[in-house]
């Protein structure tokens, strides 16, 4: 029972480690040519959004581009974290689980 308990700790710890890592990587996400950026972190929270003030005339464009920079930003920094997951610094919950369950 200690033993599961040691399991769960350790795997509680990689994913700490694991998230604490990736708060540290940023991705920009850029639409309207560059008229509207935002930062994401690798816990997947907009950190920033910048708006050139020649985007704010058309409201509905502006919504446009702001919801295309943020997925763009998303799409990199998904990217970057799944990079990270497999040059090894990742988990493999699958088998983490796996094995904390004794299957």
């Amino acid at each position: 029972m200690f033993n599961k308990l040691k399991q769960f700790k350790d795997l509680r710890d990689k994913a700490k480690h694991l998230q604490s890592a990736l708060a540290q990587e940023k991705a920009e996400g850029t639409a309207g040519w560059g008229k509207v950026k935002t930062v994401i972190d690798g816990n997947q929270h907009c950190l920033s959004v910048t708006i050139d003030p020649s985007a704010t005339t058309d409201k509905t464009k502006l919504e446009e581009m702001l919801r295309d920079a943020f997925n763009d930003g998303m799409t990199k920094i998904q990217k970057i974290m799944a990079d990270k997951l497999k040059e090894g610094g990742g988990l493999d919950l699958a088998n983490d689980l796996k094995d904390l369950m004794g299957k």
